[in-house]
């Protein structure tokens, strides 16, 4: 396995990504390779497509928001 080595870590990071590791019950080398790891599997966001979709999902203009709207436009997908 590689090791990668971080220099300049500012305090606060720091402090957060401790935190974050005893919440999580990790190391704090556990806790930083896990974010690693999500952010570099997410998939980017295409702004584009994404308030497309927004706009997919809200009523129409004269059509009532109603619960059965939404969850006819969520079998959709």
């Amino acid at each position: 396995m590689a090791t990668i080595t971080l220099k300049n870590i500012p305090d606060d990071l720091h402090r957060r990504l401790k935190e974050r590791a005893a919440r999580h019950r990790r190391s704090l080398n556990g806790e930083i390779l896990s974010t690693l790891e999500m952010a570099v599997r997410s998939e980017p966001v295409d702004p584009r497509a994404f308030i497309a979709r927004i706009q997919d999902l809200r009523p129409r203009e004269g059509e009532a928001a109603s619960r059965g709207n939404f969850d006819a436009s969520e079998r959709t997908r």
